[in-house]
């Protein structure tokens, strides 16, 4: 392979075009050929000039990358090149051959010009080529002809961009494409380093920021890794992208990015959600941060704005955004069918289409129903589905207040069941919480009965997802209000399926010990309350209980004879007392869920497993120690706080040291005595072979 002349190459800074845009870069359906070209009148109104195709699951951009186009894939991606021309939108043309390339193969690298060759002869001028979420192992010609990944990465690369002659736009995205996957760090990486190294000059390197999913990107972390790169690099943000989660949409501002970043990039393309219609918000907010104005322009930040951008607000943004997207809703040039004849307030002054004009229309008569009359959208319902659908670290403000009110009412749900000084405030919150559940219900009709259906469809799922949890939520509270019992049957023993949240995905994370762990609403806490008391001999058949429980769940579906026995095995299994003031016990309210018993010294229950021990070892650590706790807890600081007072009366006896073994399949464990700093392995003789020892010097 030609090999590029490092001393021409220079440090390149932001200057130049602002890259700014799309990437249609997500795993999922990809958009239709109508959809882009939409999406780039859009960026042309709103000032965006990019568009980068690279949509994972188009099986001759990733999977089957070699493959040229055939007649009518060639004629589509000419009509979109074109069109994206014909609305001042840079076309950018991504390839993903990183799957199965062999670099040192030249036949690979002339399928790769080959394919790019073609592309270029329907029109398209910039180029892309990506290696991001792949395998990092080379194989082993890979291996004899490049010193390392980037090596071969940055080779094949300069190489596809000289001979397609050095186009203004050639993006390089690396397999290291955010901080977080560096080793060690950003600067240390010796990826990066030689990336920086070794591309040419003219290639601009895609970055996802600190994360795959920023919550925030700062000009320093920008500065650290455009030293790496010798470059500004072009952000790929993924604050928006859903494709992770089918049950989340992204519908809040483009945020936590000062503007102070513009100078310092050579571009940001947001890769949002995977449904093309909500994106709405996404680009135009983007667009909106993309010209804030410069430094030192006046204020645009409202009073309490957490940003305070003195150049851009993303609540501004977001207004804006939010008021231009209704438009679009209540239009009827999108595909999908008319406007509902019974809208309230008509968008024209003609009368609704009729079907039979012999018959007269129906008229209720004195104490029949009423005609169902669709109520428009408003700007405010597009604000409720924005909080409840925000951004992937944050909810929105009614969002956090639903959750904060059904909180407080769940915890204070004595003073509905008894008259106390709080039964009034929690009537009026309860009666606030169902006015917020009824505003959902609102939105959700009258969005069900939005004139543009392209919309709606691509919002169906969630508005009807977060509609049946707040019905869930709203039917609770009533239930502890004492109100007659709601037709979901929220607390029956065999509830329909729409009565709760189903699904495999659901039920294996629930089973999970850290569910819940990243809600993103913290209150109340992540842990339970817990009790810790002193060790009685009638605590001793609960004891032996959780020490079964966790041996048996330790083996698994295997015999239980094929477990070593551990020197603390008989203290668990209450076959010796623990020593005096050496025994704690952990509660929840459900009862016994974990104990820490310790003898202070450990040769009787050695001796009684026939464990030979070297007395020197037994001399520097006499004590035992045994520790449980039953999955449900999840919060390592009982345990944390147990064991600081077991090695305290351990130490009152006089013991220098105390021990614990651990079979080496006990992770939680072995990660929990490794955390705490003090506990360190330490070689005993005659250990069977899936025994670790652990120990502390007291």
């Amino acid at each position: 392979m030609s090999k590029p002349d490092s001393t021409k190459r220079q440090p390149v800074t932001g200057t130049g075009r602002f890259i700014s845009g799309v990437v249609e870069g997500f795993y999922g359906r990809p958009w239709t050929m109508e959809q882009r070209t939409e999406l780039f009148k859009r960026e042309q109104k709103w000032g965006l000039n990019t568009y980068l195709y690279a949509p994972k699951d188009d099986y001759k951009h990733r999977m089957y990358w070699r493959d040229l186009y055939a007649a009518e894939e060639a004629e589509q991606l000419t009509s979109l090149i074109s069109a994206a021309k014909q609305h001042d939108v840079e076309f950018v043309y991504a390839i993903s051959p990183g799957l199965d390339i062999t670099f040192s193969n030249p036949k690979e690298v002339a399928a790769l010009k080959r394919k790019l060759d073609q592309v270029k002869e329907f029109g398209c001028r910039s180029f892309s080529l990506l290696f991001d979420d792949i395998e990092t192992e080379m194989c082993p010609a890979d291996k004899q002809a490049f010193s390392s990944f980037a090596h071969a990465q940055v080779a094949i690369t300069n190489e596809v961009y000289m001979h397609l002659g050095e186009p203004e736009v050639f993006l390089f995205c690396p397999t290291d494409y955010c901080a977080v996957f560096c080793t060690p760090s950003v600067t240390q990486s010796s990826y990066l380093n030689t990336v920086g190294e070794k591309l040419l000059p003219g290639i601009d390197v895609l970055w996802t920021g600190p994360k795959v999913v920023s919550h925030k990107i700062s000009v320093e972390s920008i500065e650290e890794v455009s030293s790496v790169l010798k470059r500004a690099p072009v952000i790929w943000d993924n604050i928006h992208a859903n494709d992770y989660d089918p049950q989340r949409l992204f519908l809040g501002p483009y945020k936590d990015r000062p503007t102070d970043l513009i100078p310092k990039l050579k571009g940001v393309l947001t890769n949002p959600n995977c449904e093309f219609y909500p994106n709405f918000v996404a680009v135009h907010t983007l667009a909106t941060w993309c010209k804030a104005p410069a430094e030192g322009a006046p204020r645009d930040v409202e009073m309490g704005d957490e940003e305070q951008d003195p150049c851009y607000s993303p609540q501004k943004a977001l207004n804006l955004a939010l008021t231009d997207w209704l438009e679009e809703f209540m239009s009827t040039d999108q595909p999908g069918g008319p406007c509902h004849p019974r809208l309230k307030k008509e968008s024209s002054e003609e009368e609704p289409m009729q079907t039979d004009m012999g018959e007269s229309p129906y008229i209720p008569g004195p104490g029949e129903n009423p005609l169902y009359t669709a109520e428009p959208l408003t700007l405010d319902d597009l604000k409720l589905l924005s909080d409840l659908f925000y951004l992937p670290y944050e909810h929105g403000t009614t969002a956090r207040t639903m959750l904060q009110e059904l909180d407080w009412l769940k915890n204070q749900s004595q003073a509905a069941a008894a008259e106390t000084d709080k039964t009034a405030e929690w009537c009026s919150r309860a009666q606030q919480f169902d006015n917020m559940c009824e505003a959902v219900v609102q939105m959700f009709n009258r969005l069900s009965n939005a004139p543009n259906r392209s919309i709606l469809y691509d919002l169906y799922n969630y508005i009807c997802d977060i509609k049946s949890g707040v019905g869930l939520a709203r039917a609770y509270v009533k239930t502890l209000g004492g109100h007659s019992q709601p037709s979901a049957q929220l607390l029956n023993d065999d509830p329909e399926p729409w009565g709760f949240r189903g699904g495999l995905s659901g039920e294996f994370q629930r089973m999970l010990p850290g569910h819940g762990n990243r809600d993103l609403f913290r209150h109340p806490p992540m842990t339970a309350v817990y009790c810790i008391r002193p060790y009685c001999p009638e605590d001793k058949p609960e004891v032996e209980r959780i020490f079964r429980e966790m041996q048996k769940a330790g083996e698994g579906n295997s015999a239980l004879m094929a477990q070593s026995p551990l020197i603390s095995d008989s203290l668990s299994a209450g076959e010796i007392s623990p020593s005096p003031l050496c025994g704690l016990i952990l509660e929840d309210d459900l009862g016994l869920c974990g104990y820490a018993l310790a003898l202070t010294d450990a040769k009787p229950a050695a001796a009684k497993i026939q464990r030979a021990v070297s007395g020197s070892v037994f001399e520097e650590f006499p004590s035992v120690i045994a520790l449980e706790m039953l999955p449900r807890v999840t919060d390592p600081s009982p345990a944390k706080r147990m064991i600081g007072q077991l090695l305290s009366s351990i130490r009152s006896s006089g013991s220098r040291g105390a021990f614990c073994e651990l079979r080496q399949s006990n992770r939680r464990m072995l990660d929990f005595y490794s955390k705490l700093g003090s506990f360190k392995l330490v070689q005993m003789d005659g250990l069977p072979q899936d025994i670790l020892v652990m120990a502390t010097s007291l």
